[in-house]
């Protein structure tokens, strides 16, 4: 489906109520469209990981306007199934993955020659102003 709204409305046909009791939760699964704006956003939520994640943040259950409690657990795998035919698992969106060196986590220079230090002052360079970037984003204001 194109739109959050049409996943709230598919909702409220199969648990009653009204579209706007589910638009929260369908705009959220969604919501990784702001980063990513293509189908490959759906790796991010769409999930059975992303399930339990909705549930984390809506509780167990919603009360929709005609006082029925919706599992959020069934809405957030509506929403799946409609979009993707099933809900996939982490690992399924992940397995086709390229993995790349700096998803390790090291230092750019170790990716030719762990054992010794680049001689590449612009590596250098590059490495010691991302270290000062995360250094500073991770200091708690005083």
């Amino acid at each position: 489906m194109a739109h959050a709204y049409h996943h709230a409305v598919s909702s409220a046909r199969r648990f009653r109520g009204t579209a706007e009791d589910y638009l929260a939760i369908h705009e959220w699964i969604d919501g990784s469209k702001v980063a990513f704006s293509d189908h490959r956003h759906r790796a991010l939520r769409h999930h059975s990981f992303g399930v339990y994640a909705c549930e984390e943040r809506f509780g167990k259950t919603i009360k929709n306007s005609d006082g029925i409690d919706v599992p959020v657990r069934t809405i957030a795998e509506q929403h799946i199934v409609e979009d993707l035919g099933y809900v996939p698992s982490v690992q399924d969106w992940f397995k086709h993955m390229n993995k790349e060196f700096w998803m390790t986590g090291r230092p750019l220079t170790e990716q030719f020659n762990p054992k010794k230090k680049s001689n590449d002052k612009s590596a250098q360079k590059h490495n010691a102003h991302t270290r000062g970037l995360i250094q500073e984003s991770l200091r708690i204001p005083t």
